[in-house]
């Protein structure tokens, strides 16, 4: 029998609708990842690196899959592709969405194209806010540190404000 794997995203765009592709992420992480237990709120962040382009929409996901974390980085990069990602050479521009993995239940995976924790989550208040919001006492299995703890410690100045979302 296959292991569940639980895994967290963070999911992040500012070019187009990003809200509607937010929500056609979910499903399509629905349909061919695993399933969502979990969904931080929709956060606005300034753009992070690259500062002179539109605001970034982030969310985090917690999902239980029984995916490899391979195949699992495969689907992700197939459902970006799906929703009209362009990678570029240039870091940090504008995009339809981008999907990162954060966390692939406690494991610490280095290859030449993957590396588990993400290891950027902890210089980044735009993933540390939303993915406080949903484990605050999970422990990141090379610092050591809670969620929480690594967010108080965060450097980061960029203001994470939580996207108030009105129906009609």
């Amino acid at each position: 029998m296959q292991k569940m794997n639980i895994v967290y995203l963070i999911l992040g765009g500012n070019e187009g609708n990003v809200l509607q592709t937010l929500q056609k992420t979910e499903q399509l992480i629905s349909e061919n990842v695993g399933e969502i237990v979990n969904k931080s709120h929709v956060f606005v962040t300034s753009a992070w690196g690259n500062t002179n382009q539109p605001d970034f929409l982030n969310q985090v996901f917690c999902v239980n899959t029984k995916l490899s974390a391979t195949i699992l980085l495969q689907k992700l990069i197939s459902i970006e592709l799906k929703l009209g990602r362009v990678r570029k050479d240039i870091k940090w521009t504008e995009r339809t969405i981008d999907i990162d993995i954060l966390f692939y239940n406690n494991d610490i995976i280095e290859t030449e194209v993957l590396k588990i924790p993400h290891p950027l989550l902890i210089e980044r208040k735009f993933v540390l806010v939303p993915l406080a919001e949903l484990a605050p006492k999970f422990i990141h299995p090379i610092y050591n540190k809670n969620i929480e703890t690594l967010l108080v410690e965060c450097n980061d100045k960029l203001e994470v404000m939580k996207l108030l979302v009105t129906n009609g």
